[in-house]
């Protein structure tokens, strides 16, 4: 079988990076030595185990394409850019027919899954591409659905701890919120605690100093009218090879799917999951 040609965006930040260290790594992969990044990077190329990666910014795309659009609409964009990239690279991936998996947050995700359906692509879009996160997700969905109301009266505080460099409020906290307004929590996005500060971030809720650049701690705590009862959930990752590992079985997913002729379709990581 031939390797899955992927590009992935978002270079020199870490998540980016820590994909491309991988997949490298990876012979079913063949990773296209460009990336596209943030107008505010002075750098031109980025060396990643001893491969160069020539660094794309925005002004410069259109020229891009038009080098390299056969090359590039046989792969697979991998988007880990910024937020407020988010709309623009998809638009750009939807009007060059390239098939993406996005894990990037922030953007109008309805705006995105329009262009997709509109263009002769596939794409898999996730605000979490940590399977074992990504499961506990529908488990809560399964119970919001299942026993509608289950934590009606009890209010709800959300706290998430991000490196400093995460710009947007958790997409995987946000995420959530419907479930636990379907179980009956008084909660909503704007009771989510943001945590940026590493110094807090250590002393106060034991992140690691290892972790500091990287991780994604959340903690989802009810209680009960009368405080005499508490339940909490809490998933903490330290460093990123849960969302790496992910991300790139949701680019396999994506290949098979487009080898079996599928186009106009969102998937998400719940079919990863499934392999449907």
């Amino acid at each position: 079988m031939n390797a899955i040609k992927i590009m992935v965006n978002g270079l020199p930040g870490n998540m980016a990076r820590a994909i491309v260290q991988k997949a490298l790594t990876d012979k079913q992969f063949d990773v296209i030595p460009y990336s596209l990044t943030g107008p505010e990077i002075e750098e031109k190329t980025v060396v990643i185990e001893n491969k160069a990666f020539t660094l794309v910014p925005p002004d410069q795309k259109k020229h891009f394409i038009q080098d390299h659009k056969k090359w590039i609409e046989s792969a697979i964009a991998i988007d880990y850019t910024h937020p407020t990239a988010v709309d623009h690279n998809c638009q750009w991936y939807c009007d060059n027919h390239i098939h993406f998996v996005l894990g990037t947050t922030g953007g109008n995700r309805v705006r995105i899954v329009q262009a997709v359906q509109k263009a002769d692509i596939c794409a898999v879009i996730s605000p979490n591409m940590g399977k074992q996160i990504v499961g506990f997700q529908a488990m809560l969905a399964y119970a919001a659905k299942e026993f509608p109301g289950l934590f009606e009266g009890y209010s709800m505080e959300i706290t998430e701890s991000h490196q400093k460099g995460k710009a947007d409020v958790s997409g995987t906290a946000r995420s959530l919120i419907p479930c636990f307004q379907d179980l009956g929590a008084d909660v909503h996005e704007n009771d989510i605690f943001m945590e940026r500060n590493p110094d807090i971030q250590h002393k106060q809720l034991g992140v690691p100093r290892l972790y500091l650049n990287g991780h994604a701690w959340h903690t989802y705590s009810l209680v009960s009218a009368d405080q005499t009862v508490t339940f909490q959930f809490t998933h903490n990752v330290n460093g990123r090879s849960i969302y790496v590992s992910g991300t790139l079985d949701a680019a396999k997913f994506l290949h098979n799917k487009i080898c079996q002729g599928h186009r106009n379709l969102i998937y998400t990581m719940i079919d990863v999951l499934k392999g449907n």
